[in-house]
């Protein structure tokens, strides 16, 4: 199979390291260009050695590249409807953030824009790749909890602000400036905006919708922060199944210049973890279990390497054979939709105090 000649956008999002090994070791790819927003993310490109170019600009990354095939849009969410037309005008095919984006009319554009352009559009959501994720798809498709009456998720990490300011700016995470609700001083695009993947995942295992859901967001641990950093969620699925999500920033974190072991202030950056009750029995699994932990550098203490890149290397597998073969991603926009309807969701219950039906 010819390799796909490939390229990263902005290198602004916080997953955007966790290609460049996966794109310069798979021989699927032919890793050509990065376009970068800042010359302080430039140098740090070039901090890890890989001899790819890193362009100021997109415009120009494409234009001295007009062979470039593909895309991984690592950029801000309030960037991807721009980036989507340069893309489907060139016909690149696309491996999108998690967030493509939280306004409903541009999402309508983006599917329309893939559509009419006959480009392959991938959503990033790599938990589905992940060995223990996979082995509890498993069990469920075996039916070995029976019926399932309830799901407990946690997507809990440390907050990526610091390294990536867009994050906290509430205008390029969720798109816009819109208050929590009118007693609170805080806006929309906080830790909901960094953790789609439980939402989606509930959705994959029931094989149901989103009946109704109820969210309510803490007091920051963070109090520079003008977007939300603690949030619970709770409510039920149309088939029944009751949920309570996590989705907060609620670890702590050291600002190291390249985030990276040592960034965690407890021993875990990130606990993903589903507890699962059914009829026959309960489902725990905790999906970043099988990690290296030492005392040592950078800070002389219980420190975690993580141990899940094969994550990536199947999600860009997909991709691969998606773009080759011209099959439709599993997760893909129309799919994806769903989930970022929810998160509004979460913010419209936040807002009046009152669960959302959807």
């Amino acid at each position: 199979m010819k390799p796909i000649k490939i390229a990263i956008l902005s290198l602004t999002h916080g997953h955007t390291r966790k290609y460049f090994q996966t794109l310069n070791d798979n021989p699927g790819f032919e890793w050509v260009a990065v376009s970068a927003e800042s010359k302080k993310v430039q140098e740090i490109f070039y901090k890890y050695g890989y001899d790819v170019p890193c362009y100021m600009s997109d415009e120009e990354m494409f234009e001295k590249h007009p062979d470039i095939e593909a895309v991984v849009m690592a950029s801000g969410n309030s960037r991807h409807l721009e980036q989507f037309r340069m893309c489907a005008e060139r016909g690149i095919h696309i491996l999108s953030m998690k967030i493509p984006t939280f306004d409903m009319n541009e999402y309508d554009e983006m599917i329309k824009l893939v559509e009419e352009s006959g480009i392959i559009c991938q959503v990033e959501l790599e938990m589905h790749y992940n060995p223990v994720v996979n082995r509890m798809k498993k069990l469920f498709s075996e039916n070995q909890l029976g019926v399932v009456s309830g799901i407990n998720a946690t997507n809990i990490t440390l907050s990526p602000v610091w390294a990536f300011p867009w994050q906290g700016v509430p205008e390029e995470s969720y798109g816009k400036r819109v208050p929590l609700n009118s007693n609170n001083t805080r806006f929309r695009g906080g830790a909901l905006c960094d953790h789609p993947h439980i939402f989606d995942m509930i959705r994959w295992l029931t094989k149901s919708e989103f009946d109704y859901i109820f969210a309510e967001v803490g007091p920051n641990i963070r109090e520079e922060l003008e977007v939300e950093d603690i949030i619970l969620v709770n409510g039920k699925m149309k088939n029944g199944v009751s949920f309570l999500l996590d989705p907060s920033w609620s670890r702590l974190e050291e600002r190291l210049e390249v985030p990276g072991p040592g960034w965690e202030v407890f021993p875990k950056r990130m606990e993903v973890n589903f507890n699962i009750s059914g009829e026959k029995g309960v489902m725990l699994a905790d999906c970043f279990g099988p990690n290296v932990y030492h005392n040592g550098a950078p800070n002389d203490r219980y420190t975690v390497q993580y141990t899940y890149f094969d994550e990536w290397i199947g999600m860009m597998d997909e991709f691969i054979h998606c773009v080759r073969e011209n099959n439709t991603p599993k997760i893909n926009l129309m799919w994806h939709k769903k989930t970022i309807e929810a998160m509004n969701a979460c913010y419209e219950s936040i807002e009046t105090g009152q669960p959302v039906f959807l």
